[in-house]
């Protein structure tokens, strides 16, 4: 299943933007245009899913803090909107809203999922700067029309049964569950929906310092896919190697990046582990615990792209930190490689690390930026559609 278009209204730089996405996406652009807030975007998508919503926004501080950032007092629309106030444990929400919407297409199931977002009510059980959810839907894409799977208003909510009639289903559901990750049994369409989202990956940098598990071996277990922390690493590495014998892509990366040097995987007995063996010190392997920042995390973005199962949708947020520049080709690779199993976004501040994509793939690299409508994408028009396209 692809993701065709994402959509964004009232978080943080974003006032509001539609997206397309293409089997491989590249974004670019300086410090503050809000890079990083769409692909946060696409992370809370994914929480919705997996019912992490609450706790992901509440990490980030409360609605207060991720509400569009040209001015929490306006409204829908842009303009002041007066009857926005907070006062200690009373939250009044005006019309501040966060609107995520995801549209998915699977040959001719075309669903589009839609949550939105506000300050909770007095009346409501959730606690004054936690997300409420206001309204969520499942749609199904029918020609120009479409048919309603999920609903929720507050917290009633409603899902099309198998005969086509709309059922309560939940009348009390908590202000800040999401009622895509709750709803079980009977709503295959809907569960589709839940499980593609849920299987999404996001790699944004991984921890190289000396407590880091991507230093650590991992225990011995068949791991088809790299975790987001990267810390079956060494696991996903010897399942290549010795489970699954194909370690042709993954062998002609390591020697495009790292000329005569070679990827170490023993067979693991109780834990994985590897190590990489240099031109320069042919008789000596050096073990993860003993590699280079740059040369670690360029090995995680390996497991990462390479690895023996990839998920449907992979989004990589600044891959080329800690890297030195000899890497990037390579990396271009095997990014583009990657999107030929599945769906690839990046995000880079990197202009050689684009260029080089670009050249591998022949897609077009997309700059954001910032005006003073907040962060946008040039060249695209305010219905998602490119003026070059």
């Amino acid at each position: 299943m692809t993701l065709t278009d994402v959509e964004i209204k009232g978080f943080r730089s974003v006032r509001r933007l539609r997206l397309p996405l293409r089997q491989l996406t590249v974004l670019t652009g300086g410090n503050g245009v809000g890079k990083t807030n769409l692909y946060r975007s696409l992370e809370l998508l994914h929480a919705a899913a997996r019912g992490t919503l609450a706790d992901e926004i509440a990490r980030e501080g409360g609605l207060g803090s991720i509400f569009w950032a040209g001015g929490r007092n306006l409204s829908a629309d842009g303009s002041f909107d007066p009857m926005y106030r907070t006062d200690g444990y009373r939250a009044h929400e005006g019309r501040n809203r966060l609107t995520l919407e995801a549209r998915l297409e699977l040959d001719e199931f075309l669903p589009t999922y839609r949550i939105e977002l506000g300050f909770p009510t007095p009346d409501s059980a959730a606690f004054p700067t936690e997300a409420q959810i206001k309204q969520e839907t499942v749609e199904l894409r029918q020609g120009n029309r479409a048919v309603g799977l999920l609903e929720r208003k507050n917290n009633a909510v409603f899902a099309r049964a198998a005969g086509g009639q709309r059922e309560l289903i939940d009348e009390r559901a908590l202000a800040s569950e999401t009622a895509l990750s709750t709803v079980r049994g009977g709503y295959p369409e809907i569960a589709v929906v839940r499980q593609e989202l849920s299987n999404w990956r996001f790699f944004h940098g991984f921890r190289t310092d000396q407590d880091s598990a991507l230093r650590r071996p991992a225990r011995a277990i068949t791991s088809p896919m790299l975790a987001s922390s990267g810390g079956n690493l060494a696991s996903v590495l010897a399942t290549l190697r010795h489970v699954r014998g194909e370690t042709i892509d993954l062998d002609a990366t390591i020697g495009a990046a790292f000329p005569g040097a070679e990827l170490v995987v023993p067979p693991p007995d109780e834990f994985a582990r590897f190590g990489m063996i240099f031109p320069e010190t042919p008789k000596r392997t050096f073990w993860a615990h003993e590699l280079s920042d740059g040369t670690l995390q360029f090995l995680a973005l390996m497991g990462a792209l390479l690895s023996y199962r990839l998920p449907p949708f992979i989004a990589l947020n600044e891959p080329e930190a800690s890297l030195h520049p000899s890497l990037l080709p390579a990396l271009a690779r095997t990014i583009v490689k990657a999107a030929e199993r599945a769906q690839i976004w990046v995000v880079t501040h990197s202009q050689p690390l684009a260029d080089a994509i670009a050249e591998e793939s022949g897609i077009v690299p997309r700059e954001v930026i910032r005006t003073e409508d907040g962060t946008a994408i040039r060249g695209l028009s305010a219905l998602g559609v490119f003026d070059d396209e």
